[in-house]
C-alpha cells in the first residue's frame, strides 16, 4: 500500500516534550475518506497516553482524537461525503463490524477490540495509529461524521471525545422531562453533561468543590448549583435524583453522590479515578440504586449527538491554542486551568 508524509506533533519518549514528526499515512483505499485537519481538541487521554501513563504507549505516539476538517479526497466507492464537506473523526477509526456489539452500532465495545484513533495496531500499515495532532487523516467512511454546518467548527472538536462521554449515558439511562438529575464535577466532562442534559429537558443540579463555579454552573444551564463539601446542603438532596453523572478522575467520596438517588435511580461514571473508590453496600441496596460506568458512544449515536448539537446549537467552551502550545497547555491541563477545553488551530502546524 502506498503512502505519503504527513506533518505532525508527537513525541517518542515518555519524558520528552511533543515536537515536529513526520509520519506516514496511506493513500485513500475505495472506502476511505481524507480529510485535512483544521481543528483538533485536547483530551487528558492525550497527556495520559503521551507520558505512558496507563503503560501502553508505543512511540513515537501522535496524539488527538477530537477532530475536525475538509474532506480532501474519497475513495470510488464512498456514498456519505464529500470533497469539500465538513468532517469529523472521534476515539475510534474501525472496528470488527461482525461481533454482537458493532452489529447493534455499539462498536465502542467491539468484542475483538476497536481500533483506536491513536496508539492502536493499525491493520492497514502495520504499525500504530497516528492521531489528530498532524495535517491530514485517512479513514474508513464508516468511522467519519458529518459536522452540522451552523456550529463552530473549533468549538465542535471536543463533542467528539466529551461530547459523546457524557451524551451516551444521559441518553442511555432516559434523562429527559420531567427527570432531575445531577452532574458531579465542572470540568471538561462536566460542564458538556450540564449543557446536554438541560437540552434534553431534564432539571440540572450541578455539584462542585469550587463556590467560585457557581455562576459558570447556572450560564452553562444548572437550575441549582450545591456545594459538595458543605453537608447541610448536601442532606437536601438526599433520594431526591433520578440520574447522577459523576465526571471527576479525582479520588471522592462515591457513597456522598449514590445517597442523593431515588429508588431505582442510577450513578454512571465517566471520570477515571487513578484508584478504586469505595463503595458501601448499604449506599445500594436499601434503595435498588445500581453504580454504572460508561464510556464514549457508537458511530451512529456519536453522528445522532452532533445532530442534536447543531439542532440546540450547543459546542464546547474552549481556549483555541497554536500547536507550538501544546506542552504548556498539558501542564495546565494537569492544574485543571483550562475553561473548559483546549483545541488546537491545526493551520499553525505549517508555521
Amino acid at each position: 500500500m502506498s503512502t505519503k508524509n504527513v506533518k505532525a506533533f508527537g513525541t517518542e519518549a515518555a519524558e520528552a516534550p511533543l515536537k515536529s514528526l513526520n509520519i506516514q499515512r496511506r493513500s485513500v483505499q475505495a472506502h476511505d475518506v481524507e480529510i485535512e485537519i483544521l481543528y483538533c481538541g485536547i483530551c487528558h487521554s492525550d497527556l495520559h497516553t503521551a507520558r505512558n501513563e496507563w503503560h501502553g504507549t508505543v512511540y513515537p505516539v501522535v496524539p488527538g482524537h477530537e477532530i475536525v476538517g475538509r474532506v480532501t479526497s474519497v475513495g470510488s466507492h464512498v456514498k456519505n461525503f464529500k470533497v469539500g464537506d465538513l468532517a469529523a473523526v472521534g476515539c475510534m477509526v474501525d472496528s470488527c463490524r461482525d461481533c454482537e456489539y458493532c452489529k447493534e452500532g455499539l462498536e465502542q465495545y467491539c468484542s475483538t477490540g476497536n481500533t483506536l484513533t491513536y496508539n492502536s495496531p493499525d491493520s492497514n500499515l502495520g504499525v500504530q495509529t497516528y492521531g489528530g495532532y498532524s495535517e491530514s487523516i485517512v479513514v474508513d467512511e464508516h468511522f467519519v461524521l458529518r459536522v452540522p454546518e451552523n456550529l463552530d467548527p473549533a468549538a465542535t472538536a471536543p463533542l467528539l471525545c466529551a461530547g459523546i462521554t457524557t451524551y451516551s449515558p444521559l441518553k442511555h439511562w432516559n434523562v429527559g422531562p420531567g427527570k432531575k438529575v445531577g452532574i458531579v464535577g465542572i470540568g471538561g466532562l462536566g460542564h458538556m453533561g450540564i449543557k446536554l442534559a438541560k437540552a434534553m429537558g431534564a432539571h440540572v443540579v450541578v455539584f462542585t468543590t469550587s463556590v467560585s463555579k457557581t455562576a459558570d454552573a447556572k450560564r452553562l444551564g444548572a437550575d441549582e448549583v450545591v456545594l459538595s463539601t458543605d453537608k447541610d446542603q448536601m442532606s437536601k438532596y438526599a433520594n431526591s435524583l433520578h440520574f447522577v453523572l459523576d465526571a471527576v478522575s479525582a479520588s471522592h467520596d462515591i457513597n456522598a453522590y449514590i445517597s442523593l438517588l431515588k429508588v431505582d435511580g442510577t450513578i454512571a461514571l465517566v471520570g477515571a479515578p487513578e484508584h478504586p473508590l469505595p463503595v458501601s453496600a448499604f449506599s445500594l441496596i436499601p434503595s435498588r440504586r445500581s453504580f454504572a460506568g460508561s464510556m464514549i458512544g457508537g458511530i451512529a449515536e456519536t453522528q445522532e449527538m452532533l445532530d442534536f448539537c447543531g439542532k440546540h446549537n450547543i459546542t464546547s467552551d474552549i481556549e483555541l491554542i497554536n500547536i507550538q502550545q501544546v506542552n504548556e497547555a498539558y501542564e495546565r491541563l494537569l492544574k485543571g486551568d483550562v475553561h473548559y477545553r483546549f483545541v488546537i488551530d491545526m493551520a499553525s502546524l505549517k508555521n
